[in-house]
């Protein structure tokens, strides 16, 4: 038996990759680019690499198809197509869903790097450690965990390798824009966040939250700060491909997408712990996905007063908080800056499952999450059931330490 959709031969029992491609190359050379992108999901893995390997023995590949992306992570491409309706029909595809694009997090007011060295400096030595690592007692940690041998995917704009605070942690990554070019950030924010969660500064500068772990930059925002959700998925499947204990996402959008949260679930089934800023929108009861999802660890931030920071979306949904508000770290050309963000709390509880992995790497995610939770502090004098606390790393070290000896 077979059928015909708008002249579109599909056969049910054998199914005939030729004839997909074409119907796809074709959908691809009508669409404009009002027709944004699409990610296209095969039922089964069989589908997906046998589609995989038919366009790689073509000789010649037709120009419409020299730009998909491939998703192996949820079996999936994504490209320009002028609608869903032709190919949702072939017999080998599962689903086809809008690629939104997704913005990182960052309340800051963009008016340019502020090198000034902030007030509220503290000092080790002649390093300076700032306030939320202080903050966060992640100072009293380091004698039990630096976080060394810990990889840590940050999904973001890239990250300056030659900052001189993030040499030491700078490993190989990925750009998702370029392939083949280095993960150089080209807007800051990547490379803002890589300074909270591991600068390791020997005279002159910062120390971050886990000094001895090692960043990946995985680069799938533009200088502007946006990316597409398929380029978010690429990343976790470069994530997991190569073995990333933690992925860190300091960013969100408002809108579901079941492909992402596919991605994220194999990651987490991989045994990656994920870590997701809430927003920035100040919204009381809802939070920003992927930091919505069950299987991520969900950040809001605090101010230095301890106060929720008016810009941090709240509510139940939260897993921890962390500082957030004027937060001092690397900036791009050897400098540094203040940021306030969800984005920069994210990085703060980074830093801290960094600790705690490199004391106990048999820690899956659910109980990372558990641990932080049930060893957080009140953020303010009254803390209430059901409300999430302030992340505090000496207590939640001390904890899963006494557990190892025991």
């Amino acid at each position: 038996m077979f059928r015909f959709f708008h002249g579109v031969y599909w056969g049910n029992e054998t199914l005939d990759y030729a004839d997909f491609y074409y119907t796809l190359q074709e959908e691809i050379r009508l669409s404009d680019k009002n027709d944004g992108r699409s990610i296209i999901r095969f039922h089964t893995k069989q589908d997906y690499e046998a589609c995989f390997h038919y366009l790689e023995q073509l000789k010649e590949v037709p120009n419409e198809l020299k730009n998909l992306q491939f998703l192996s992570i949820i079996n999936a491409i994504s490209c320009s197509i002028r609608s869903h309706t032709v190919l949702i029909n072939s017999p080998m595809i599962k689903s086809i869903e809008e690629d939104i694009v997704i913005n990182i997090h960052d309340a800051s007011a963009r008016n340019g790097p502020n090198t000034k060295t902030p007030k509220s400096k503290i000092y080790n030595g002649s390093q300076m450690i700032p306030w939320g690592v202080n903050q966060i007692k992640a100072p009293f940690a380091w004698k039990k965990s630096l976080g060394n041998k810990i990889s840590i995917g940050v999904i973001d704009t890239g990250i300056d390798p030659m900052h001189p605070d993030l040499r030491a942690a700078a490993s190989r990554g990925i750009n998702l824009l370029f392939p083949g070019m280095p993960p150089t950030d080209d807007n800051g924010h990547g490379t803002h966040i890589a300074g909270i969660i591991a600068a390791s500064s020997t005279q002159q500068g910062i120390l971050g939250v886990a000094p001895l772990a090692s960043i990946h930059a995985v680069k799938a925002f533009d200088r502007l700060g946006s990316a597409y959700v398929s380029d978010i998925i690429a990343g976790i499947d470069w994530c997991v491909e190569n073995e990333m204990n933690i992925i860190n996402m300091s960013f969100g959008m408002k809108t579901y997408s079941l492909a992402l949260e596919s991605s994220i679930l194999t990651a987490y089934k991989a045994g990656v712990i994920i870590v997701a800023s809430c927003g920035n929108e100040g919204r009381k009861a809802t939070i920003d996905y992927p930091a919505r999802f069950q299987q991520v660890l969900s950040v809001g931030a605090l101010t230095r007063a301890g106060k929720v920071a008016s810009f941090s979306n709240k509510g139940k949904r939260i897993d921890i908080y962390a500082p957030g508000e004027n937060i001092y770290s690397c900036w791009l050309n050897n400098r540094y800056n203040e940021l306030s963000g969800t984005s920069m709390a994210t990085a703060h509880v980074t830093g801290v499952v960094a600790l705690m992995l490199a004391a106990k790497p048999t820690l899956k995610p659910l109980q990372v999450k558990q641990a932080l939770k049930r060893n957080s502090i009140p953020y303010s004098k009254e803390k209430r059931d059901g409300i999430p606390g302030q992340i505090n790393a000496r207590r939640v070290m001390n904890s899963i330490t006494r557990t190892i000896t025991k």
